[in-house]
């Protein structure tokens, strides 16, 4: 949790280096796909795979990492886009009611509408009216998280290293056209970037996508999900700590109050059967 929490302080540190957005989500992909693909058996997957699996590098690779970076690029404040991060769950439990027919109950309704409340009490904050852009950017990159893991119900049966490494690739391809159309010059770009950005990208690739995740799902094969997916609620605890050590960032009362509201909802989502 502590390396996922870190994403977004070091995010933005990386984007303040220079690195243009959408381009950091393609070289972070990239680089996930580099470093996965050695340790993948490349072979074509059967055909109900193929749907889900595109799916999923679609919206995990390259619609959460463009969106992501997108909402830090435009914020000033992160602690509101470290929070919102956290819609990602209620969405992914509304899709995937949509589109798996999976039943929500009326405690996880009220623990919904709570989660949402919390991110309405944060934009009440005099300090979030410039940071509006930022929270609805977050907001896509939630939904587009909720998306992803209607497609990852599907595709369990698949080696985690070759999913992630196609998902690296699809995100790769699919995010530098889009920097390239509207950022400019890739190439010139990369060149540009100078050493902190690297090392920023190389701890956004390794860690926090490859390490992190794998971590999670290490984990998974011990214990019940369950048990470890509650912990997820403190991945913006992380998040506020590192901002603070790194920019001098103190949330305000209101802040922390809906950040209280969010993260406790979403640990209870978490806990809710």
């Amino acid at each position: 949790m502590f390396f996922l929490g870190s994403a977004y302080p070091l995010g933005k540190f990386g984007l303040n280096t220079s690195i243009n957005p959408i381009l950091f989500g393609a070289l972070r992909m990239g680089i996930v796909f580099l470093c996965l693909v050695p340790f993948c058996k490349i072979k074509v997957p059967p055909k109900k795979y193929f749907l889900p699996l595109i799916g999923f590098s679609i919206f995990m690779g390259a619609g959460v990492n463009m969106f992501l970076y997108l909402s830090l690029d435009v914020a000033s404040i992160i602690a509101p886009i470290t929070i919102g991060a956290q819609l990602a769950i209620p969405f992914a439990i509304i899709i995937s009611s949509i589109f798996l027919s999976e039943g929500i109950s009326f405690k996880k309704w009220i623990l919904i509408f709570a989660s949402f409340l919390g991110i309405i009490l944060i934009a009440f904050d005099p300090k979030i009216v410039d940071e509006i852009l930022g929270i609805l950017l977050v907001f896509a990159m939630a939904f587009f998280y909720g998306l992803s893991q209607v497609f990852s119900r599907y595709l369990k049966e698949l080696d985690v290293k070759f999913t992630n490494a196609f998902m690296g690739l699809v995100g790769f391809i699919i995010l530098a056209i889009i920097s390239q159309l509207f950022e400019g010059n890739v190439i010139h770009q990369i060149r540009s970037i100078n050493i902190n950005g690297w090392l920023t990208l190389l701890y956004a690739g390794i860690i926090i996508s490859i390490l992190g995740h794998m971590m999670m799902f290490y984990l998974y094969k011990f214990y019940p999900v369950g048990k470890v997916l509650p912990f997820y609620a403190l991945f913006p605890v992380f998040g506020l700590i590192l901002t603070f050590f790194i920019f001098g960032e103190i949330p305000t009362i209101i802040m922390v109050c809906g950040g209280i509201i969010v993260i406790t909802s979403v640990y209870l989502l978490h806990k809710t059967r």
